[in-house]
């Protein structure tokens, strides 16, 4: 018993002196940085290329899409117009072919909608990749432990005194690798 209360004492005041020489002079101020992702994104030349070239793109699916449409509609309007003379095979046939219309213009849709996805997905890829480097190299030149990117209220607050908003240094930065 006295073994025990013993070496509970003593490890109670080992664990007392190690806590009194931790001090908060010892302790690691981080510095970091905070930025609008967005912002900085929106601004970049490449971004207006970006949408430019989306927007080219969602039309000329839309007017294949909307030819394909027609395509359907005028076969399906002169169906209807001559079914009641058909026989039953020719009926049948008519039928079989704008089925077999309406699941290509279905699959067509659903591809041009994955294809226009991986694109922009592919393009955004590019544009993030830049924007990482110049935060990257930001961070580094300023010694940061970290970044936090201030976007869709993922940080609620932050404190000016402990960080330092990157936005604008970032921004320059991408400008002057595109001249």
């Amino acid at each position: 018993m006295k073994k025990t209360v013993l070496f509970l004492l003593l490890t109670v005041a080992s664990l007392t002196v190690t806590a009194q020489e931790i001090t908060p002079k010892d302790s690691v101020a981080f510095k970091y940085g905070y930025l609008s992702y967005d912002s900085v994104m929106i601004a970049m030349p490449e971004y207006a290329e970006f949408k430019t070239n989306m927007a080219q793109l969602r039309e000329q699916y839309e007017a294949e899409q909307k030819r394909v449409e027609n395509d359907f509609n005028m076969k399906y309007e002169e169906f209807l117009d001559g079914q009641a003379n058909f026989p039953q095979t020719i009926l049948q046939k008519r039928q079989s072919e704008l089925q077999e219309m309406l699941d290509k213009n279905i699959a067509f849709k659903k591809q041009s909608q994955k294809m226009l996805n991986d694109a922009e997905a592919s393009m955004l890829d590019a544009i993030k990749t830049t924007i990482n480097m110049a935060v990257n190299t930001v961070a580094q030149e300023r010694g940061y432990a970290f970044v936090l990117n201030t976007d869709k209220e993922a940080v609620p607050f932050i404190n000016p005194a402990m960080g330092e908003d990157i936005t604008e240094a970032v921004k320059q930065l991408l400008n002057e690798k595109e001249k």
